[in-house]
């Protein structure tokens, strides 16, 4: 299995893109952790550009390196054991150190909650129940990081099963054409609007059904897609009618927010325009950018193995510099221009000084999603990507 490059410098800028997102959630009228006053309603047009394909796009590309994964581990046991480990122990690491400052700053500049940070700990945050309508303890972004897991394992059980002679070459024949585009369109539509209506995740793994139909058909996608040089053809060959399909879905719920901004109810009829919108702009983006990836990003760089193995510490820490960096700033009452440009640096600066720090530490590796390190100091430990 030759390595891809445009696939890492895609997964890169997939976690790049979604640490920008988080930073302009903070703008936006949409529910969020932490939030400016006023919010400005003309930030979610860039958002809208974004939303509908980030995370489906990150399911995939993480699908796409567990075949390379699966392949290094030789059986599927072995695969599932090493992704349990690299994903719960991070996991769990967050959900007890990383994301209760999170839930407090909530409480706090939202729910009127008075109580230290301290107490909000030790008395509150384990409390296995509800306060104020936040359930505590929580995962908040690191739902993702659960996802991922379920569909990991799910994965391992699927391989270990007899597998069917021609699975791989059936793969290449529906999607090493125009199906690559036209199919997964046609399943967003079935799954996600006419059976059932879904509006946005619950990031709650027993009752997010319809995510589930969206995200592990994605995932299950990146596996195929890393073994079959048709699929990806098809995908240089067709991504610029696919970026003309994704600027033509995202113009349709633009004019939707220009028309109804910030939390305003539009009619039903504009509400549904908006979820069928919504899935070509899904599919139809993720195509142009793993074609644009593939044809043109597809070369190595002395940065990739570092940055390919900060995504994961990168992720943990970011949306908890976030949260923390606005009630920081909140008291200074910035310009809006200035707040996301301090923003933006004190969440740069958390992420790099999370990784390189950590990186450095051998207890610490595990917990931040590394390997242990096996390398000299003068070498990259590992260029295997975790999410």
């Amino acid at each position: 299995m030759a390595r891809h490059y445009g696939m890492d410098w895609l997964r890169i800028g997939a976690f790049a893109i979604l640490i920008l997102y988080h930073i302009g959630m903070v703008f936006v009228a949409w529910p969020f952790h932490a939030k400016v006053a006023p919010t400005i309603d003309w930030v979610a047009i860039p958002m809208l550009a974004i939303s509908p394909w980030r995370l489906t796009l990150l399911f995939l590309v993480s699908g796409y390196a567990s075949r390379a994964l699966l392949r290094r581990w030789r059986s599927a046991g072995s695969f599932v054991v090493h992704r349990s480990w690299r994903l719960l122990v991070p996991l769990a690491f967050g959900i007890l150190v990383i994301v209760p400052p999170q839930s407090w700053v909530e409480l706090t500049t939202q729910h009127g909650y008075t109580a230290s940070y301290w107490h909000f700990l030790t008395h509150d945050y384990f409390r296995f129940g509800m306060l104020d309508g936040l359930v505590l303890p929580t995962w908040n972004h690191l739902w993702f990081v659960a996802y991922l897991w379920l569909y990991t394992v799910v994965l391992g059980v699927l391989v270990a099963l007899p597998t069917p002679p021609r699975a791989q070459a059936a793969f290449d024949r529906v999607f090493g054409g125009i199906g690559v585009l036209t199919l997964p369109i046609l399943w967003l539509f079935a799954t996600q609007v006419v059976v059932f209506q879904r509006w946005s995740d619950s990031h709650d793994v027993w009752n997010d059904g319809v995510a589930h139909l969206a995200y592990f058909p994605a995932f299950l996608f990146g596996y195929g897609l890393a073994g079959s040089d048709a699929a990806m053809a098809a995908m240089v060959r067709w991504w610029k009618p696919a970026a003309f399909l994704a600027i033509a879905s995202y113009a349709v719920t633009v004019v939707i927010e220009v028309a109804y901004p910030g939390l305003a109810r539009p009619p039903q009829w504009v509400s549904d325009l908006s979820v069928w919108a919504r899935q070509p702009h899904t599919w139809a983006a993720i195509v142009a950018l793993i074609g644009v990836a593939e044809a043109y990003l597809n070369r190595d760089h002395r940065w990739r193995p570092m940055l390919t193995e900060a995504v994961f510490p990168f992720y943990i820490i970011h949306q908890t510099a976030i949260v923390v960096g606005v009630w920081w700033l909140l008291p200074l009452a910035l310009p809006a221009a200035a707040e996301f440009g301090a923003l933006t640096l004190i969440t740069i600066a958390a992420c790099w000084v999370f990784y390189l720090g950590g990186r450095e530490i051998g207890w610490a590796r595990p917990l931040i999603g590394l390997r242990p390190k096996v390398a000299t100091p003068a070498q990259p430990a590992t260029t295997e990507p975790t999410l």
